[in-house]
């Protein structure tokens, strides 16, 4: 009996060393869990029952479990590289369509657009509709479009500023007889402009020029690619516009305006978009602009993306745009240790597991995710060794019992 027992001892304790021989070996692996083998000891059964001085028959292994700890975070280089911090899994599809889960993000573009793994299998998550809004169906394979967006057309133009409340008009006002005149820096006090963007993307730069009437009155003037003729306020080509204030500062002027412009671009004309002053003031300190925005941009080709911590994966864009282009989802379970390793990183779902939770970073009990990094081996070295020393003794002390065993085997044989 003593034998079965020694050799059950050596068996397990082999089968720790492999553990912990796997654990070192893996040591460097992204995404890689430790595992625990765990034992039990075993008794054997008898007919009379159970006996308080019964004897086991030694030990046997009854799982090798993987601790799923958070391993430290590296940074890298790489923006498709991800890590999770906290719980869940990257949910990875095969071009079959096969399914299982991995805690490696390290990740790269295929010739197709697809975020896929060294494997080859594709990371899944949501897509987005024709303007980047993400689409929460189900999860499918993400794939990146590397098109360029087209151009917008502006339609709001924006101007916030203050004119000068000790400024009377200027040295030579303009006049019926006396046309206004952009170029002739005397006939208005402060100017200002603007980029605006035409329906191909084409960029025209609208110049204003403001000119003092009268206490807390002012005329505006536009021109468009210096050219006051394809340039509209709401008063007719190169016709001003008034701008009043009131004793306060106040603008009183209806705003916004209706204003257009003429271009020959080959693009939609005339480009109506609405011009706004409000917030405007005339107070006695020079003229300043606090804000010159609108709403237009040119086309872009993507330069560069990232993933933000909820899983959106973000475009940017030669114009300045930012786009969403997919958005990675994680999978949780009830008993992850119950999850099957199948090699290269991955585990598959089993009954022990318990089913899928399918969700986004950052909500629920799922963890974040961080770009351009990734989740090292949660492996610890030290510890492994110690453990490597202590599976060794244990394998010695069973190796002895077997030897002890055959030394009494042999002194009973050796009895005349």
């Amino acid at each position: 009996m003593s034998f079965e027992t020694g050799l059950s001892g050596l068996n397990s304790a082999s089968k720790d060393l492999d553990v912990i021989g796997n654990n070192v070996a893996n040591a460097n692996v992204v995404g890689f869990k430790s595992a625990q083998a765990q034992f039990a000891d075993v008794f054997a059964s008898s007919l009379a029952g159970g006996s308080a001085s019964e004897v086991g028959i030694g030990t046997k292994v009854t799982n090798v479990a993987q601790q799923f700890t958070q391993g430290n975070i590296t940074v890298t280089n790489n923006p498709l590289d991800v890590a999770i911090n906290g719980r869940g899994f990257f949910r990875m599809q095969t071009q079959a369509g096969a399914i299982s889960y991995t805690r490696n993000g390290q990740f790269q573009f295929d010739n197709q657009g697809y975020i896929v793994n060294a494997q080859g299998q594709r990371l899944t998550g949501y897509g987005v509709d024709a303007n980047g809004n993400i689409v929460q169906s189900s999860p499918a394979p993400i794939q990146t479009s590397f098109a360029d967006i087209p151009p917008r057309t502006t339609t709001q133009f924006r101007v916030g500023m203050n004119l000068d409340s000790t400024q009377g008009p200027p040295s030579n006002p303009p006049s019926g007889a006396n046309p206004f005149n952009p170029t002739d820096p005397t006939m208005y006090n402060f100017s200002t402009s603007g980029t605006v963007f035409d329906s191909l993307g084409n960029s025209h730069v609208l110049s204003m020029y403001f000119v003092n009437t009268g206490a807390g009155a002012w005329d505006v003037y536009s021109a468009v690619d210096g050219s006051m003729a394809n340039a509209n306020l709401g008063a007719g080509a190169g016709n001003p516009v008034p701008l009043t204030f009131n004793n306060l500062g106040q603008l009183t002027a209806g705003m916004p305006l209706n204003a257009s412009l003429a271009v020959v671009t080959g693009a939609v004309t005339p480009l109506p978009f609405t011009l706004d002053f409000s917030g405007s003031t005339q107070f006695g300190s020079p003229f300043s602009v606090n804000t010159l925005t609108q709403d237009g941009y040119a086309s872009g080709s993507l330069a560069g993306f990232s993933v933000a911590d909820d899983g959106i994966i973000k475009g940017q864009y030669t114009n300045g745009q930012s786009r969403n282009l997919g958005q990675v989802v994680l999978t949780n379970f009830i008993n992850p240790q119950g999850l099957n390793p199948v090699g290269d990183n991955q585990l598959n779902e089993t009954s022990d597991s318990g089913l899928p939770v399918i969700g986004t970073a950052g909500t629920g009990t799922f963890g974040v995710l961080q770009s351009a990094a990734v989740e090292d081996s949660n492996v610890d070295l030290t510890e492994q060794l110690v453990n490597m020393i202590t599976a060794q003794r244990d394998y010695q002390a069973n190796a002895q019992t077997i030897k002890t065993e055959d030394a009494i085997m042999q002194t009973l044989v050796n009895l005349r």
